[in-house]
């Protein structure tokens, strides 16, 4: 669900059909409650008067200290905080400074709701943001995809996919109630309808997806597999991120609430909470880390958030988003690591500017291209 429908929820503007995919979000995990409820506290407070820094100084604190024992939703209330300022930024490379935006002429666009449908007979309907669009099974409202519950009897499954290109990203909700969220520049392939009695099984082709399971519970114990590159997920229901980019040497499997099997076909891995396996594509070795969730998921709430990363993978993630090629003349700052915390709909020329600013790193935009100096 976009974090834009919990603010109009606090402020009492939900649509019928909004209020339906609210209501349905809050009712199924106990961490959403908990969310809106840290989310709710701090809607009344002067967003002018917060301070950034130390909001992110007390994540970071809280990350050292409980890195185990804490969960996605125990940052919430920081976390949404921090959403709402849209006039300030937090980009250097030691976390220690404060810098205000600054405003330039805006040359490449902001990422935005949009996807490519994929039929089972081969066609395709562009979905983007402000058109809507319908079949008996299926709506979208250009931010959403959402497939209609029913009984199925039928023995035979039609696929459809869904891909997002780069500065994109959407948003899908399969026929058992399962919620998939889409970052740039990536692709699924799911059944338009599940069958009873079978594991519910859909692939992530390439790219990031943010997964809500629909408990088996809810579904005769039918489990839920998610199926990439060289591994697949096994779910009963459970929230979690899953990173598989054709272009990068990781799949990232990242375990946010419950419990996922991961297989690869040499090793079979239980990961619980605030746990993430990083499966080595070139020569399927894996590792296991306790990670930050928060850094991991923030995507899905319109922020990007940023620690220790080399300015390399910070500019693969923006090249993505604002659908941009970014090349390096000096490969020193590549290496470059930064501490940031990003609303992603800042303009990417801000984002640029700051750094040269905190850094001294030059840079020039040539149309859809960035140059790093």
């Amino acid at each position: 669900m976009e974090f834009k429908l919990i603010i109009k929820k606090l402020q009492n503007t939900l649509t019928p059909k909004e209020n339906s995919i609210f209501s349905r979000w809050y009712e199924t995990y106990e961490s959403h409650r908990l969310y809106f409820d840290n989310v709710k506290a701090n809607f009344k407070n002067d967003v002018t008067h917060i301070d950034v820094k130390t909001g992110w100084l007390r994540i970071e604190n809280k990350l050292r200290i409980s890195k185990r024992k804490k969960s996605l939703r125990k940052y919430a209330s920081v976390a949404s905080v921090l959403f709402f300022i849209a006039v300030t930024i937090i980009f250097n490379n030691d976390a220690t400074e404060k810098t205000d935006l600054i405003v330039v002429n805006d040359t490449i666009k902001i990422g935005t709701e949009k996807a490519i449908l994929t039929l089972e007979d081969g066609s395709t309907v562009i979905l983007q943001k402000g058109e809507n669009y319908k079949t008996k099974n299926v709506v979208s409202n250009g931010e959403a995809l959402v497939y209609s519950s029913k009984n199925n009897s039928e023995d035979k499954v039609a696929y459809n996919y869904l891909t997002i290109p780069r500065g994109g990203q959407f948003q899908v909700i399969l026929e058992d109630g399962t919620q998939v969220w889409l970052n740039s520049d990536s692709k699924i392939k799911y059944p338009k309808t599940f069958i009873n009695g079978a594991t519910r099984e859909i692939e992530l082709l390439y790219g990031e997806a943010y997964f809500e399971v629909s408990p088996s519970s809810k579904h005769n114990g039918d489990s839920f597999k998610v199926i990439s590159s060289q591994q697949e997920v096994e779910v009963l229901g459970t929230v979690f991120n899953l990173r598989a980019y054709e272009d990068e040497t990781y799949i990232y499997t990242t375990l946010i609430e419950g419990k996922v099997v991961v297989k690869n076909g040499l090793t079979t891995e239980i990961l619980k909470p605030n746990e993430q396996i990083a499966l080595n594509v070139q020569n399927s070795t894996i590792s296991m880390a306790i990670v930050d969730v928060y850094n991991v998921a923030s995507w899905r709430n319109g922020i990007f958030s940023f620690k220790e990363k080399p300015l390399e993978e910070i500019m693969k993630t923006l090249s993505r988003w604002y659908d941009v090629d970014i090349i390096f003349e000096n490969p020193v700052f590549q290496k470059m690591k930064f501490n940031g915390v990003l609303n992603k709909n800042q303009n990417i020329e801000t984002i640029l500017s700051i750094i040269k600013s905190t850094n001294n790193i030059n840079y020039e935009v040539n149309n859809d291209r960035v140059i790093i100096k």
